[in-house]
């Protein structure tokens, strides 16, 4: 077991991340022939932007809370100093138009402004499955390409 690898006053939450003698770190990887471990995605929708944890989805929500929100995706894109820096896409309701900064300040108030976005884009629909879920892995993957990580 590793020592100190627990959440505060959490025993649920620790014995979690501790089953079957694996650390279990929410991580998701595939491994080569060669035995090296490439990181691919997260469990959890989380950025990790200078050691703080925000979740996608808080973010997301505070977003949807603004009139001219149809759907916002939020996720992690690669930035040099913080390691990840919160990014949203947003699909606006027919006819809606909102500046970035409202959205900005509106995600500051709700959550903090650790969680919102730096940058947002804007677009006439989302990228969706068969069943209609935001496919959020497609979004992100322009930012990351021809990087030597994914997450």
């Amino acid at each position: 077991m590793v020592f100190g690898a627990a959440y505060l006053e959490d025993e649920p939450a620790s014995a979690l991340v501790h089953r079957y003698g694996w650390y279990h770190t929410g991580d998701v990887g595939a491994m080569d022939q060669d035995g090296r471990i490439t990181l691919l995605d997260r469990k959890k929708d989380v950025i990790i932007s200078g050691g703080f944890n925000i979740y996608s989805a808080g973010v997301e929500q505070a977003l949807m809370t603004h009139p001219a929100v149809q759907e916002a995706c939020v996720f992690g894109i690669p930035n040099d100093k913080w390691g990840e820096s919160v990014h949203a896409v947003l699909e606006l309701k027919p006819g809606c138009l909102v500046e970035a900064i409202e959205l900005q300040s509106l995600v500051k108030a709700q959550i903090g402004s650790i969680s919102a976005p730096k940058s947002l884009e804007f677009t006439e629909s989302l990228p969706r499955s068969a069943t209609g879920k935001v496919l959020k892995r497609e979004l992100r993957l322009r930012y990351w390409q021809g990087r030597n990580r994914a997450i």
